[in-house]
């Protein structure tokens, strides 16, 4: 039975899942790595150590599982994306940390272009919104402020990845230098719709074309792993993690959606080949290109999401481990009119406000730790409600379930609430690794192991349907006070200069 290794390289830690052919995991190993902060608002890995960390669960897995490497039929890669890697092509060293997806430094780039009007322009070509968020102004950022940076791209010497080019570089033998068209798409310099590098915004961030990687369709072969004596793998899957979570669901249809529910959340829908242009401040992305066939999403993203719990266990104490929240709330039949807005980092789509900040409202003197507890877990559900809102709005597509993975769909409590809130079923999968499930499909289908997408959604099971139970008078009233919370902590934020 073919093997396919699925390796997951993440913000904090690289995994290595091995699966069969029945989309079943064999076995996972997983390794942390450092965080650097070398300034506020700065966030870098260090590349080499990404390496190390992917390169150490892959071998781990394969002597775990007893698996010979010839029985490995494909390599399937999905990435943190937007984080920034730029090497020298000829001795593969890196000339500079990672700039990680998180990192803020170049904010106030991003505000000089907004005032020229260049947003417009950027979110017309790209499908993103202009921020500090996506590659194309952090690898600016490394050839300005890395000395002989620029010297060296001029001459050709230099090469840009999001860290699925870093892999397959470094699993080809420095062969191969390529990244598939959902990441991409995540750059700020890729024309969604021509499916190219875009000249003028190459020219608007002053970055030479000779570093940029060759993109690829995410299923098909991409290059060959050597790095084993005697062995040739094909790398025939890639995806950005988000892309590759709603793959893995088989979020394959239009109007199909998926939510990941992490430290933060992240909801995708499938809006088949259009790329529909948002009016809501979601972003416009590629999902996948599979046999010549590009299909897109519109996605949303929650800054706060199972971090609030975080908060709630750390900062607050009110519950010793992330799972007590489930109780705690649950000692309450509801949070009795409490409010929280966690904006502990701005508000995300799809309202971008970057200055709002977390607020807790209808606190009484009844009120306890299991109503702020409810309050809390609520406002994950309330903010994915938000998203879904947006996403119907642009797409007018009706929905009729939403897919959900990540940590926090093991609380049963947030689930019904999510349910209720959106009036539709919410399912859970058997198999919540969906992020390393999305690479293995796109390398199975890459590699020949199942012939169509068709094929493929067998794999996929339900554990738990939630279905709505709460009358729509009383939904409209608990989404009528979220809306009145959310819009007491904008206009605090806004009164900030008055």
């Amino acid at each position: 039975m073919p093997i396919i290794l699925a390796l997951d390289q993440g913000t904090t830690s690289s995994r290595s899942i091995l699966f069969n052919e029945k989309g079943e995991a064999l076995g996972m190993a997983q390794k942390e790595f450092k965080q650097h902060y070398p300034q506020p608002g700065w966030v870098e890995h260090d590349a080499h150590e990404i390496w190390e960390t992917q390169f150490a669960t892959l071998a781990e897995v394969l002597a775990k599982a007893r698996t010979d490497l010839q029985q490995v039929a494909a390599i399937g890669i999905t990435n943190q994306r937007e984080t920034t890697v730029v090497w020298n092509k000829t001795t593969g060293e890196p000339i500079a940390p990672a700039i990680v997806w998180q990192d803020r430094r170049t904010a106030a780039y991003c505000d000089e272009l907004r005032q020229q009007g260049k947003a417009p322009l950027l979110q017309q070509k790209t499908g993103l919104i202009l921020d500090a968020y996506f590659s194309a102004t952090k690898l600016k950022w490394i050839l300005d402020h890395t000395p002989g940076a620029r010297e060296q791209a001029a001459t050709g010497q230099l090469a840009f990845g999001t860290i699925d080019s870093w892999l397959i570089y470094k699993l080809t033998g420095g062969a191969v230098h390529a990244t598939d068209v959902s990441n991409a798409s995540r750059t700020l310099l890729f024309n969604i719709h021509t499916l190219q590098w875009d000249v003028e915004l190459l020219e608007l961030f002053d970055i030479p074309a000779s570093v940029l990687p060759v993109v690829t369709p995410s299923a098909g072969v991409v290059g060959e792993c050597t790095i084993f004596p005697g062995a040739r793998i094909p790398i025939a899957g890639v995806a950005g993690d988000q892309q590759a979570a709603l793959f893995g669901q088989l979020c394959t249809e239009e109007g199909m959606v998926k939510n990941t529910y992490g430290t933060g959340c992240f909801m995708l829908m499938n809006t088949g080949q259009q790329a529909i242009a948002s009016k809501n401040k979601l972003l416009t992305t590629v999902a996948w290109q599979i046999d010549g066939k590009t299909t897109y999403a519109l996605e949303g993203s929650v800054f706060i999401g199972g971090a609030v719990v975080q908060w709630l266990r750390d900062e607050l104490k009110v519950i010793h481990s992330a799972p007590d929240i489930e109780k705690l709330a649950a000692t309450v039949k509801g949070s009795e009119g409490v409010y929280v807005v966690p904006a502990f980092a701005g508000l995300g789509a799809p309202y971008w406000n970057a200055h709002a900040r977390g607020a807790l409202f209808g606190i009484t003197r009844g009120t306890n730790h299991a109503h702020i507890a409810r309050a809390a877990l609520d406002s994950i559900a309330y903010q994915s409600a938000d998203l879904l809102k947006a996403m119907q709005a642009d797409a007018r597509i009706p929905i009729r379930e939403l897919r959900v993975d990540g940590g926090a769909t093991a609380n049963d409590l947030l689930m019904q609430f999510q349910a209720d809130l959106l009036d539709c079923k919410v399912v859970r999968p058997e198999i919540t690794e969906t992020t390393a499930m999305g690479a293995a499909f796109l390398a199975g289908l890459g590699a020949g192991i199942w012939k169509d997408q068709q094929e493929l959604s067998k794999q996929w099971k339900s554990a738990r349907v939630f279905d709505p139970q709460v009358e729509a008078s009383e939904r409209a009233i608990l989404l009528k006070g979220w809306q009145r919370a959310v819009n007491a902590t904008i206009a605090w934020a806004d009164d900030r200069n008055s």
